[in-house]
């Protein structure tokens, strides 16, 4: 079990980081019997008969700097005027047994939760950072996806296995966008050192079809907090842009989703990620929003065709994209058999899609693996399989909503500690909207989004309106901050 965060040896921050786990009902640490049966687990050596060799594959991972829960390796060539792309996804099938005690403990959790502190894993770490993980440190079981792509970037093909892969290093995005920035010369001399080219210019290509399809990925500075030994807490709080090379990774990983819906509602069975179309009243409020922060956007223009003419870098880009959030309505999981979904689509992909990309640290996508093989195969599930299936969906929005308000409150407590003791002080900020009453504002530094009261009788502000915001005051336990516009 974790030491008791809120003990005076932690940082006050880091006892309230703590508080908030416990309200939020995240489970930590793993009880004995998990802990032995994945220890045994970790000892498995996968076997031969049965999995495709694919060790001669010079496969890579990509993932923020430090990472050890690592879901994918990848590897890219050319084929003709298209690409070959390999996509190996970590097999958790083959560690966890159903029925067993570190299956019924990850139902429990549904996701990995990170916080600044710590981080709750999905599972053990013995096999979510060590024998499951696809470190480049030796043979390892995983459900390999092989993509024949046009020159578009399109699905020719694709074949999903059981395989041994062996990856040949461990890459950040950094030094991926580095590498192909600088001509393919830092990382130059390996057997992979072309395929980040290749993955630049698949990424551009699948993001090109994603307009052509109607679908919208909002580039929105998301806040971040981060241990810094800089920081006067030990934590720091910023905006985090997306890194180019996240991007186009990210597409690789929406690909394979694509492929994995379409083979599930071709068997009519199976989990799906789907998000209803928009609101049109709300897409309406957006449309007149538009011309006030300085955009055109011209009479019958769809909303995607409009949000792909936005330059992030222009100004009010942040609050416009931050309206635009308000259009989309929530991603759900659905789970079908026989019957398809009555709208199967992601709406903000516009396409069918699903998770499975991800299963060290997101419980639904190693039962859309172990799914996808048995239907590669040529075998049906069992109706034990499709009743975990149908299982799924109420898990994972609650272990998923769960984390969201986990990452909503380690901003807001980073917010009020990096506050803390400027009650009374004044700030420049811009205003995002208008919700429950409040000015929503974004200020740049500290770099801090919030809510702020309207004096009684102030003039309604327009959306990018910049205005001076005063700190009331500061709850560093709860992580409230109170604003009010000063002018």
């Amino acid at each position: 079990m974790p030491d008791d965060a809120t003990s005076p040896t932690h940082p006050p921050i880091e006892q309230a980081f703590q508080r908030a786990r416990e309200e939020l009902g995240i489970r930590q640490g793993f009880p004995p019997d998990v802990l032995a049966e994945a220890d045994a687990a970790a000892r498995r050596v996968p076997p031969a008969q049965g999995r495709v060799d694919r060790t001669g594959v010079p496969f890579v991972t990509v993932d923020p700097p430090g990472s050890k829960d690592l879901d994918q390796a990848l590897f890219l060539e050319r084929a003709g005027d298209g690409y070959r792309v390999w996509y190996a996804i970590a097999d958790v099938g083959f560690f966890v047994d159903r029925g067993g005690a570190v299956e019924r403990e990850a139902w429990l959790r549904g996701v990995t939760f990170y916080a600044p502190d710590e981080r709750e894993p999905l599972y053990p770490p013995v096999l979510g950072t060590g024998a499951a993980s696809l470190l480049p440190d030796g043979l390892r079981p995983a459900i390999v996806f092989a993509f024949d792509l046009d020159a578009r970037a399109e699905i020719v093909s694709s074949t999903v296995e059981k395989a041994l892969v062996r990856s040949r290093a461990q890459l950040t995005y950094e030094q991926v966008a580095r590498h192909v920035e600088g001509g393919g010369t830092e990382l130059a001399g390996q057997p992979w050192s072309d395929a980040p080219a290749l993955l630049k210019e698949f990424g551009e290509k699948r993001r090109e079809r994603e307009s052509e399809r109607g679908g919208v990925s909002l580039p929105i500075l998301d806040q971040h907090v981060e241990r810094t030994a800089a920081a006067t807490l030990g934590y720091a709080l910023g905006y985090e842009a997306p890194n180019a090379a996240e991007d186009w990774n990210a597409q690789l990983s929406l690909l394979t989703g694509h492929a994995a819906a379409l083979r599930m509602l071709e068997a009519k069975v199976g989990v799906l990620r789907v998000m209803p179309p928009g609101d049109p009243a709300a897409v309406e409020r957006f449309r007149a929003a538009a011309p006030a922060l300085g955009f055109a956007w011209p009479q019958g223009m769809s909303y995607p065709d409009f949000i792909h003419t936005v330059d992030p870098r222009a100004p009010n880009a942040p609050t416009l994209l931050w309206q635009a959030r308000r259009t989309a309505r929530g991603a759900d999981y659905a789970a079908f058999d026989g019957e398809l979904p009555a709208e199967p689509k992601h709406s903000a992909l516009a396409m069918e899609y699903a998770h499975c990309t991800a299963p060290l640290r997101r419980l639904a996508d190693r039962y859309v693996l172990d799914l996808l093989v048995a239907l590669q195969a040529g075998r049906p599930p069992t109706p034990a399989e499709v009743e975990t299936l149908a299982r799924l969906p109420p898990v994972m929005n609650a272990a998923e909503t769960r984390d969201a308000k986990m990452e909503r409150r380690v901003v807001d407590l980073a917010e009020a500690w990096t506050l803390k003791g400027r009650e009374g002080e004044t700030f420049p900020a811009v205003v995002l909207g208008a919700r429950d009453g409040e000015v929503e504002v974004q200020m740049q530094d500290p770099p801090v989004r919030a809510g702020a009261r309207k004096q009684p009788g102030a003039p309604k502000l327009d959306l990018g309106a910049q205005v001076s915001v005063r700190l009331v005051s500061v709850d560093g336990d709860t992580g409230k901050t109170v604003f009010e516009i000063a002018g």
